[in-house]
């Protein structure tokens, strides 16, 4: 035994001495290729270099398995090759692009296997493909890369792999693997972010195209790392920008399982621009219709230019709606949102007088870019007059108080180098509150600009005249009906009676003989020079020419004792003119304030005008504009306009001689304002920002020559934080008590001016007070404001700004549910206003009432916000609601209730908020792992 110990003794050493010798001449033979093959290496290099460690070199060889989690310090190769610097590959067989690999600590490679496994920060990139891990085994032999984190002493594990293969990033717990020549993969234990979602898996396969399955999986939207809510699914499959589809899923809400859930989902993952999903309904009450679920649908992105959106409403007591919405852009070229709500009201309301009947709107909205001598643009709001007095909109309730629809849509055209241009516009009316509808069908206007045929003169006044050309050609129709018998004969009493027929197809024939039609061509011509060096004075002169293909015939019925009229078909022309000259100037005044005072200048700009105007009496019998016509037995004749409601009236009765005067008055003060440095500041505040009067005097009027003066004024107070707004108009003449010949007292104007009777100044016909504050302490923002500043984060939160991404931003802004400054701890708006009115018989018409609204913070993620009001006139509380709003990071609830009134009810909606508030608001973490 002992001489067989020695023998072996002698046989490992000769073979220790034998492998020292090969592995020195290995050594020697290996640096050799280094010096060859270092410079390329070097320029190669990206990564700082560091100092080469020696590797001891065990007496076996051991490589991991690929099927196992290898141990966190693997043993080192014979035959190996220690190096901390890059290596590039040159691309063999099925790889088509350069492979570039790095690790910090040490390359080992191991030639017998063809694999090298890299420790330590390492990283392998292979077209746009990236894996980073502390441990990367690469498999040559089979295009295979291994990779997972490394377990030190205490076990934990550091340097988890992060891989990015194009867009999609995954990141790993636990292990992948990855076949760089097929781009398939297993992945264990893995989060990866496919557009605005998120999925988590178990177990994860990726194909080829991109395409992964996941086993026992969720997908989010919400991206922390705990987030708010997710669908759970044992089996999911994500089909790289087009859709999620889960098996059997359940809806959790920050981590708690809920019943919601569905034998099977698909969920988008398209591009931003492009992303489809389900429209989450709202849940409420009305008084009217009963409990709801409201706006619940899907939302389509049918491609780069159309999105639309589809839902529904159904309400317990029988009533539903149907509501499609719709948005498209065209780069450089135009935008628009097309939207019809239908509204069917089926509920009990008494068994004598059941609600059942049919409400809708259609909205478009055709918005072009700058582009041509052409532009098409519309903007439609029509619907049932019903609409807005039904259908609740809790969140905009301002609507069901609208008294008027309108609409436009337009078509101008500029003739290149003429100064001709053209527009046509088919516009559209509505009023709530009397049922009338017009349509203009269509109206067309030729312009020609202003021209200077003596520009080169000298003297001033003909040096600056200008001429120019307007036509206008126009088609009504509307369902008001002029009643052809019993004429009124004195149109200024109102006293006509109106009559509005169904605006429908089965009066369409009526209300086509109804329509009126008519042209109009003006040319003005004026000239603008100065006078006496301080005075600017402006002359002109307009003619204008109305084409009509009918007037009106007036007939006295005496054996109905009323005046009855009849049209006269036959093209028929009115010419009228009018000249005028103005003279203006600007006056300055300074006042300034000697001592310590804090008001140190007042100064007062004033702007007088006074101007002279003339226009012939058209009523004359030569012109035959007007009929003289017999009003009653006695014999008594009146002049009766044959254009009496026509679409651009007619001539003006009365010959007019007046003199106009006009005065603006501004006030303003320069104040000094504390400050720090020794020098003191001043700044400028309005003290009055405009104050307005006019009035003018006709020498050519037998009565009531004086105008009424018009007076308006506006101000701010408190760095305008509160605005002021007032006008009023004074009559200066008398009035005076009559008895009629039944007995009955009246108040008639006499042609006296009041204070010559005792009156004072004059009577007040109209007035108008309207006061705004608004208060927070975040200053005060305006829409526009408010758009730039959410556009301005969004880029900088890295966003990438496109048609959508702007149309998000122009809803975000414009709802106030969708956009809340949650950094504003609170904001407080109060109006005022008031409205007066006294008509000559002495009738008088007073409305006045505040409302407020604002919101204020509870906490740093709920808001309670308000909108309430006063009618002071009939001392009752106007239609108010209160609001209450939790910021949920992915989501955002807003709860609101309407406590009383016809509106009473109130409305719960949970949904997903806008991706750009998302990244508003989110630092995301390096890590979804991270805790």
């Amino acid at each position: 035994m002992r001489a067989i110990e020695l023998t072996l003794r002698e046989i490992l050493h000769k073979l220790n001495k034998a492998q020292s010798t090969v592995q020195g001449f290995r050594l020697l033979l290996f640096s050799l290729f280094g010096l060859l093959i270092a410079p390329v290496m070097v320029a190669a290099q990206q990564p700082t270099r560091q100092t080469e460690r020696r590797l001891v070199v065990p007496d076996t060889l051991a490589s991991p398995l690929l099927d196992t989690l290898p141990e966190s310090n693997p043993p080192a190769l014979t035959d190996t090759l220690p190096s901390d610097s890059l290596a590039k590959i040159m691309p063999t067989g099925p790889i088509t692009s350069d492979i570039t690999y790095y690790a910090e600590d040490s390359i080992v490679s191991d030639f017998t296997e063809n694999k090298v496994y890299l420790y330590n920060k390492a990283w392998f990139e292979y077209g746009q493909m990236k894996l980073e891990a502390d441990l990367i085994v690469i498999d040559w032999k089979n295009s295979m890369l291994y990779a997972s984190g490394v377990t030190d002493s205490l076990g934990n594990i550091t340097g988890n792999p992060f891989f990015k293969d194009g867009p999609s990033v995954y990141e790993i717990r636990k292990e992948m693997r990855y076949n760089f020549a097929t781009q398939k993969a297993i992945i264990k234990d893995v989060v990866t972010e496919q557009q605005d979602g998120v999925l988590r898996g178990e177990t994860i396969k990726k194909t080829e195209d991109g395409s992964i399955y996941l086993s026992h999986g969720y997908y989010t939207t919400c991206k922390l790392t705990e987030p708010h809510w997710h669908i759970s699914s044992n089996k999911i499959k994500s089909i790289q920008g087009k859709q999620v589809v889960s098996g059997p899923f359940n809806l959790y809400f920050n981590g708690i399982p809920t019943p919601l859930g569905l034998p099977f989902g698909i969920i988008p993952d398209t591009p931003e621009e492009k992303a489809s999903g389900i429209v989450f309904p709202s849940y409420g009450s009305e008084q009217v219709r009963g409990l709801y679920l409201r706006d619940f649908g899907y939302y389509f992105a049918i491609n780069d230019y159309i999105h639309a959106r589809f839902t529904g409403d159904i309400y317990s007591k029988g009533g539903w709606g149907a509501k499609s919405q719709a948005v498209y852009k065209k780069r450089y070229r135009y935008g628009g949102s097309f939207n019809i709500d239908f509204q069917k009201f089926v509920s009990p309301e008494t068994e004598l007088n059941p609600v059942n009947y049919n409400t809708f709107r259609v909205q478009w909205s055709h918005t072009p870019e700058s582009r041509g001598n052409s532009r098409f643009s519309a903007s439609v709001n029509a619907g049932s007059t019903s609409y807005f007095n039904n259908v609740i909109n809790q969140n905009n309730f301002q609507n069901n108080i609208t008294s008027e629809f309108t609409s436009n849509v337009a078509y101008s055209k500029t003739f290149t180098g003429t100064p001709f241009s053209m527009s046509a516009n088919m516009r559209h009316s509505q009023s709530v509150t009397t049922g009338e509808v017009r349509l203009d069908l269509p109206s067309i206007s030729v312009n020609m600009n202003r021209q200077s045929p003596f520009r080169n003169v000298k003297f001033e006044p003909l040096k600056t005249l200008n001429i120019a050309w307007n036509f206008a050609l126009q088609n009504s129709i509307t369902n008001r009906v002029d009643q052809s018998f019993g004429v009124p004969t004195d149109l200024s009493t109102g006293t006509e009676q109106t009559e509005y027929i169904p605006f429908n197809l089965a009066n369409a024939s009526l209300l086509l003989d109804n329509a009126s039609n008519g042209a109009r061509s003006t040319i003005p011509i004026s000239s603008n020079f100065t006078l006496f060096k301080y005075f600017t004075g402006t002359a002109s002169f307009n003619y204008q020419e109305l084409w009509y293909l009918n007037r009106i015939n007036y007939y006295y019925n005496a054996s109905e004792q009323r005046v009855d009229k009849i049209l006269e078909e036959g093209f028929n022309r009115i010419g009228t003119y009018s000249s005028s000259f103005a003279l203006n100037t600007n006056v300055y005044g300074f006042f300034n304030f000697k001592g310590n005072g804090k008001i140190q200048t007042i100064r007062q700009h004033i702007q007088p005008s006074i101007g002279f105007s003339f226009r012939p009496d058209f009523s004359d019998p030569r012109f035959g504009y007007y009929q003289e016509v017999q009003i009653n037995e006695e014999g008594d004749t009146r002049l009766l306009s044959r254009h009496q409601g026509f679409i651009y009236g007619g001539a003006a009765v009365g010959e007019s001689r007046a003199m106009t005067f006009n005065l603006r008055n501004v006030l303003e003060a320069k104040i000094k304002t504390e400050s720090d440095t020794a020098e003191a500041t001043t700044k400028k505040i309005p003290l009055l920002e405009t104050l307005n009067l006019s009035t003018s005097y006709n020498f050519a009027a037998d009565s009531f020559n004086l105008a009424p003066f018009s007076i308006s004024a506006r101000t701010s107070f408190f760095e305008r934080k509160l605005s002021v707004n007032m006008s009023t108009t004074l009559d200066p003449y008398a009035t005076r008590t009559f008895l009629s010949s039944t007995g009955a007292e009246t108040i008639r104007r006499i042609n006296e001016f009041a204070w010559n009777n005792g009156q004072g100044i004059g009577t007040i016909r109209n007035a108008s007070l309207n006061m705004n504050m608004s208060l927070n302490p975040g200053g005060n923002k305006t829409p526009g404001e408010v758009r730039d500043e959410v556009t301005s984060n969004f880029m900088q939160q890295g966003g990438v700004l496109n048609e959508f991404v702007e149309s998000e931003i122009n809803r975000i802004v414009s709802d106030p549910s969708q956009y809340i400054d949650w950094n504003i701890p609170w904001n407080l708006s109060f109006g005022y206003n008031l409205s007066y009115s006294k008509q000559t018989t002495g009738t008088t018409n007073i409305t006045q009432g505040m409302n407020l609204n604002g919101d204020f913070s509870l906490s740093e993620k709920w808001k309670i916000n308000f909108n309430t009001g006063i009618d002071l006139q009939t001392q009752k509380i106007t239609q108010s609601m209160i609001g209450i709003a939790r910021d949920l990071h992915c989501w955002q609830m807003n709860v609101s209730w309407i406590p009383f009134g016809r509106f009473t009810s109130y409305n719960i909606d949970i949904r997903v908020k806008s991706s750009i508030l998302q990244d508003l608001k989110v630092s995301r973490r390096r890590s979804f792992f991270d805790r």
